[in-house]
């Protein structure tokens, strides 16, 4: 099956329909011809990626890491249920993803959005689906095939009609230039009578075992870029891909590596890379994730010891018996640091006056305060966890 073959991209040229309703100025007219060029995405089903011997080293050391980093996560907070250090790390992938697009949103602004307190349209609520979006692509890891990628993507866009959630785009798309027409773009994805073919070609590659899982990853992440499957979101779902094949190979069993957060701190040498892959070089592509694994890794490490202080400065906070419920809400702030009386029934399976009481309690240790919504119960935020979260949001960016 295998095959040397080259990531390189060739071009097709395509006749070009101007919408001649549309005004436009004598010198764009005149830019606009009647043909284009538009990708046609290398085959990469058989592909051994050509990545030179040093990125391969740090690629191999980066997939050592990523196993190390989730195994640790288990003796963090002892005591505790492992899944409130795991969910912070997925939200903070899925946050870090988005600011990659330039959507961005504050802690607070996401935790209240998670509980369905957001100004609708906000970018607060974009982030919100990214994260359900992420969970979307863990849980589907065990079958990563185009109709996992597409669930993914529904997720994704679910408040983004124009942007066909949970479909292939029926149209073709280019980056930079206008939105006119095709000329002048940086990149012109394949024309969308590609995109099945080609994304059938990518599930065949995801599902080898006999590549290096750091650069399959990689591999798999910049062919789905290349594709541009979707009218929108593709950054997003390809970043997300990533974390469903480190699941399904096992490097994760716990976390979720914030890959996306050491991208973050040199998005111009991601695109760059990006870029490099079209023209055949898989190694910048790999390099760039090795580092930004790295990176993400020590800034999760430093947002989960964070965290782990926090909590440990509520255990001393809190007077009251070991089997009262206001332990069991400690965890879950680390999770969800915005919650409503209705959530704590729901979770920790309580009556209303026992909620409320729980979150009294929290409210008089100064581990709550009130936040302001637009429905009519109250809701609460953890400040201390939301300036981690937002710690770590800056960490990533200044990396």
């Amino acid at each position: 099956m295998e095959s040397s073959g080259t990531t390189a991209v060739q071009w097709e040229s395509l006749p070009w329909e101007h919408d001649p309703t549309q005004p436009l100025s004598r010198s764009r007219r005149a830019q606009i011809s009647a043909d284009y060029d538009a990708a046609v995405p290398a085959s990469i089903a058989g592909l051994v990626p050509a990545v030179d011997a040093a990125t391969l080293a740090a690629a191999d050391d980066a997939r050592a890491e990523i196993s190390r980093f989730d195994a640790e996560l288990s003796s963090m907070l002892p005591g505790t249920e492992l899944a409130p250090l795991a969910a912070v790390l997925l939200r903070t992938e899925s946050a870090s993803s988005s600011q990659i697009e330039h959507v961005t949103a504050g802690a607070r602004a996401l935790a209240m959005a998670e509980i369905d307190l957001a100004r609708p349209g906000s970018n607060a609520e974009l982030v919100a689906a990214n994260v359900d979006a992420m969970t979307r692509a863990v849980d589907l890891a065990e079958e990563i095939t185009p109709t996992s990628i597409l669930a993914v993507h529904e997720a994704l866009m679910r408040t983004e009609p124009l942007a066909h959630p949970g479909h292939f785009r029926t149209e073709q798309v280019w980056i930079g230039g206008t939105t006119v027409s095709p000329h002048g773009a940086s990149y012109v994805a394949p024309h969308h009578s590609r995109v099945a073919d080609a994304m059938d070609d990518l599930r065949l590659f995801v599902a080898r075992t006999d590549v290096p899982l750091l650069v399959q990853c990689a591999v798999a992440h910049a062919q789905l870029e290349t594709i541009h499957p979707f009218s929108d979101g593709n950054g997003r779902v390809g970043r997300a891909l990533v974390h469903a094949m480190l699941q399904h190979a096992g490097a994760t069993t716990r976390a979720t590596v914030p890959v996306s957060a050491g991208l973050l701190g040199d998005t111009e040498g991601y695109f760059s890379a990006l870029t490099a892959y079209r023209r055949g070089e898989a190694s910048p592509i790999v390099a760039r994730f090795a580092e930004a694994t790295f990176a993400a890794i020590g800034n999760g490490r430093t947002l989960a010891a964070d965290l782990v202080e926090i909590h440990d400065g509520w255990m001393s906070a809190i007077s009251a018996r070991r089997t009262a419920a206001i332990w069991r809400a400690l965890p879950l702030l680390l999770r969800q640091p915005a919650i409503t009386s209705a959530i704590l029934q729901r979770e920790l399976e309580l009556s209303q006056p026992a909620a409320d009481a729980v979150i009294a309690r929290l409210r008089d240790a100064g581990i709550l305060t009130k936040a302001s919504g637009r429905q009519r119960y109250v809701a609460w935020v953890a400040p201390q966890v939301t300036s981690a979260l937002d710690a770590f949001a800056a960490r990533a960016r200044r990396a």
